[in-house]
């Protein structure tokens, strides 16, 4: 059987520098149906082998004499072997002179696969270049494949490391184009009905399919597993997909690698099928194996939306954008989810009329859930009802800290109270663990009040409540943490630049509360909470 049949057309370099030999040794390899490739010297060959990297056809084999005039064959297969681009090509020394065992040895030091005496038989010339060209193609497969595993399993961990829907359905199309070396689309399509989407990066540096041609693609998936729940790897023919959505102006065929999270939501691999960025056969597997890690890995964000859409709900419920009229009061508060794509927070606040004045409130539940915001919630309501028959804000602290250790021993929340008696300005602060408020003066300044305490849930004594007096011109601030708090800077820097700002805002509560909004709350990662008050004059 030849090389031919048994291996598939192969190329061989043959360095030899007697013609002679090249010619024999040439005719015996084109017989049994070689591509052979002859030079006279080690300087030729390397230059041959500079040429076929650039068009990126390497030979399979080079059978090597280990005499040459200006490189030894033991030097040159050295030198070969030293270079990453031919470091895999295999090398079979032959000699006519060298025949010693010692020979043989320096050839296989070398990095030689094999060393012929010569003349030899052609069946032997055939069978030990069939040897060396499939060693060095198992050994390359071995090689691909530990690469593509790897580059499996780091595409798993970024999966597994987003955050959000859109970031995983990036990641997994940038690994699925890694590993295919072609253009990639990932699809998750949402129990909301919304389609998340994500594209490799190659694709992202064209102009990339428009909103109109991921709503077909959704679309498309939609109704394939309507039809065919069981559908794991099925093909698009181009009519059916959109034109240029993997090359900007082909129309091709897509092939798309379904799975399903435990909740039956589909994600979907989209890759090109024809053409020059056909998927390779023996990557089939290991696109199969991400599809499925992806939809492992999109099960807890999917059911995070569900929570976060309950979380959003509560706190839209139980915030009102309005707090009741006060007499000889003016009160404004403002509330700002975190967006969509950061995490649940605690965040509330409250404004109620009590026997004593207006308790007003300002807190933060401890943790990002969807039992942050239901905690947020049972706080608002105790303080509400014990606010009824107890005005004190210290007081009301220490109740709120014991139904937190009662009811939910494992939470804990940051709150801070003030309680203002609107006709004499008397102001009274209790403070657990939170931004303390801050009292901005008409004249330009502002400066916190000196009020401090533990968390709430810690069972900790706390300290009397400090008092102070409102004038009219004064406003006070209160604010939950996600305003200014930044990650890597210290909280009081924030703190600082804070006071600053909000001494310079203009006059008025509003005002005061959309200057700050301006300056600090775009694009945070943390739910806001604000409340600013004044008394009413006349």
């Amino acid at each position: 059987m030849s090389l031919l049949a048994d291996e598939g057309r192969t190329t061989v370099l043959v360095v030899d520098d007697a013609a002679a030999g090249r010619y024999a040794m040439g005719a015996v390899l084109r017989r049994a149906g070689h591509s052979v490739v002859p030079v006279a010297s080690a300087g030729e060959a390397l230059a041959e082998l500079d040429e076929r990297l650039r068009s990126g056809a390497l030979p399979d084999l080079a059978l090597v004499d280990v005499g040459l005039p200006d490189m030894s064959g033991f030097e040159l297969c050295r030198r070969l072997k030293a270079q990453p681009p031919t470091a895999a090509l295999p090398v079979v020394h032959f000699s006519a002179a060298a025949i010693a065992p010692g020979d043989r040895c320096r050839g296989l030091d070398a990095g030689g696969e094999a060393y012929l005496t010569v003349p030899a038989e052609p069946e032997e010339i055939q069978a030990v270049v069939r040897a060396a060209v499939r060693g060095a193609r198992m050994r390359n497969g071995a090689e691909a494949l530990v690469r593509r595993l790897t580059l499996l399993s780091e595409t798993i961990v970024d999966v597994q490391a987003a955050r959000t829907l859109g970031e995983l359905a990036a990641a997994a199309a940038e690994g699925a184009a890694r590993l295919t070396r072609s253009p990639a689309a990932v699809f998750v399509l949402g129990e909301d009905g919304e389609l998340y989407s994500g594209t490799s990066h190659a694709r992202a540096r064209t102009t990339l399919p428009d909103a109109g041609a991921h709503e077909a693609v959704g679309r498309l998936i939609r109704r394939l597993t309507a039809a065919d729940p069981r559908a794991h790897d099925t093909v698009v023919p181009a009519p059916l997909w959109p034109a240029g959505f993997f090359r900007p102006g082909v129309c091709e065929d897509a092939r798309l690698v379904l799975a399903r999270t435990e909740g039956g939501t589909p994600v979907c691999v989209a890759l090109p099928l024809s053409g020059t960025h056909a998927t390779p056969t023996d990557t089939t597997g290991l696109v199969s194996r991400l599809a499925q890690a992806t939809a492992l890995a999109a099960q807890p964000l999917l059911m995070y939306q569900v929570e976060r859409h309950v979380a959003l709900t509560l706190q839209h419920s139980f915030l009102p954008k309005q707090v009741p009229e006060f007499p000889g009061l003016e009160v404004v508060v403002r509330y700002v989810p975190a967006s969509r794509q950061t995490e649940i927070g605690g965040d509330f606040y409250a404004a109620v009329s009590t026997r004593g004045g207006v308790l007003t409130a300002v807190g933060d539940v401890v943790g990002h859930s969807l039992e942050a915001a239901t905690v947020m919630v049972e706080i608002r309501h105790a303080l509400r009802a014990f606010a009824v028959e107890e005005a004190d804000p210290g007081v009301l602290a220490a109740r709120l800290d014991q139904m937190l250790q009662h009811y939910h021993p494992d939470v804990t929340a940051t709150v801070c109270l003030a309680l203002v008696e609107p006709r004499s300005g008397r102001l009274r602060v209790a403070n657990a663990g939170h931004i303390p408020p801050l009292v901005v003066h008409e004249a330009g300044s502002a400066e916190y009040v000196k009020a401090s305490g533990p968390l709430l849930g810690l069972g900790l004594d706390r300290p009397e409540p400090t008092e102070t007096t409102l004038w009219p011109t004064d406003r006070l601030l209160m604010v939950t943490d996600g305003l200014i708090e930044t990650r890597g800077i210290d909280l009081s820097v924030s703190m600082e630049h804070l006071r600053t700002a909000a001494a310079d805002a203009p006059l008025g509560t509003v005002a005061l509360c959309d200057t700050l909004l301006h300056c600090f709350g775009r694009d945070r990662d943390d739910d806001i909470a604000m409340l600013a008050l004044r008394l009413r004059l006349g």
